[in-house]
């Protein structure tokens, strides 16, 4: 029997992330966007106490963690939808939405599970690439001209974007969002990796949720808590979209430690990533100085607490430079995934005091190494 599968997924490459360095032994992985300090020391016992509740079906409303997370936002319930992760807000928006023919603009270098996503739905993705020349930020009016163009059933914002952890300022996005609006294209905008940001609260679009029709921020726990383990993520958006999202979203998406790990996090815990962004903010100035002076690739100082940097005046690859750092126990990403433009770029993330030093040394050794071959 000759096994078919629907033409959306020939020659569909399954995405690359980061966030592997776990399976080597004694190796720092740097390739991954998460809170360095981990979870709140008293998540565990908050984990222990749920144990005794996974003998039954978790709630598949999940009532509690919706709640929870409307009340910090200041948001109905019925704003609110969760999914495992922020990947799969990612995965129902074009399930709900998208049928085979309509368009979507993203931007490039930007995380690979949008393209991905639409295309399972048979959606066409127009790019527009962001240049270096612009610090690798969203140029509104090249924007403007291609949504005024075309009639895009979507536009894909990621607020930092992932890879190259540039913050678009709000009233930037907040025009977009409207101008969208009128044109009658939703906006999917990921704040993900916003919540490890000082700039957070002057910057998410949350409290703005239900003021436009088209708008659907999705957002996740996975980064700002150090919980990649525990699949809990959500979409804020009007009644009209979470209640689509909700119609194709995994029957009992969240099992039952999740639910109990999102509601006391969003109730109790939220000041805890603000800590943690103040301290990266710190960390990433002094390694980015430190990294200067040795001559290793840093290019601006990161909006983030991760960067995203060019290799290639050092006649490397970023596979190369991959090779290099993990003689030094240290592991980076290779940004070839991104796209062929990228092959020379890399990606790191800021971690605490001591990992940074490992790093440091690490790319202290490379730069040596490089000068005497």
């Amino acid at each position: 029997m000759r096994i078919v599968p629907r033409n959306e997924l020939r020659d569909l490459p399954k995405t690359v992330h980061g966030g592997q360095g776990w399976r080597l032994t004694g190796v720092e992985d740097f390739s991954q966007n998460l809170n360095p300090l981990g979870p709140p020391p008293e998540l565990k016992d908050e984990i222990l106490n749920a144990v005794s509740e996974i003998g039954h079906y978790p709630d598949a409303s999940n009532e509690v963690p919706k709640k929870a997370v409307a009340d910090y936002f200041g948001l109905d319930i019925d704003n609110v939808a969760m999914g495992a992760g922020s990947s799969e807000i990612i995965r129902n928006f074009p399930a709900a939405f998208m049928v085979p023919g309509d368009r979507v603009l993203m931007m490039r270098p930007s995380f690979a599970e949008y393209a991905q996503q639409c295309r399972i739905a048979g959606a066409s993705i127009d790019f527009m690439d962001l240049m270096p020349e612009d610090d690798f930020r969203i140029d509104s009016e090249r924007l403007s001209q291609m949504v005024r163009d075309n009639h895009y059933k979507a536009v894909y914002i990621c607020n930092p974007n992932n890879p190259t952890g540039r913050i678009e300022k709000r009233e930037k996005v907040l025009d977009i969002v409207k101008e969208c609006e009128d044109l009658g294209t939703m906006v999917f905008l990921d704040e993900t990796l916003l919540g490890l940001s000082p700039e957070a609260a002057s910057t998410s679009l949350t409290k703005y949720v239900g003021k436009f029709s088209n708008l659907l921020i999705a957002d996740s726990l996975t980064k700002s808590f150090a919980i990649p383990g525990m699949r809990i993520g959500f979409g804020l958006s009007s009644p009209e979209i979470i209640s689509e999202l909700e119609k194709v979203q995994l029957p009992w998406n969240l099992g039952t430690l999740e639910q109990a790990v999102a509601a006391y996090l969003m109730e109790y815990r939220m000041d805890y990533p603000d800590v943690v962004a103040r301290e990266l903010r710190a960390e990433s100035a002094y390694m980015h100085s430190r990294l200067d002076d040795i001559g290793f690739p840093v290019g601006p100082l990161s909006d983030s607490f991760f960067y995203f940097v060019s290799v290639e005046d050092l006649g490397l690859t970023g596979e190369e430079m991959k090779r290099l750092m993990l003689k030094g126990s240290v592991m980076i990403r290779d940004c070839a995934s991104f796209g062929d433009r990228f092959r020379g770029y890399i990606r790191y993330c800021v971690k605490d005091r001591s990992r940074n030093a490992r790093f440091m040394a690490a790319a202290e050794s490379v730069m040596d190494e490089l000068r005497g071959r």
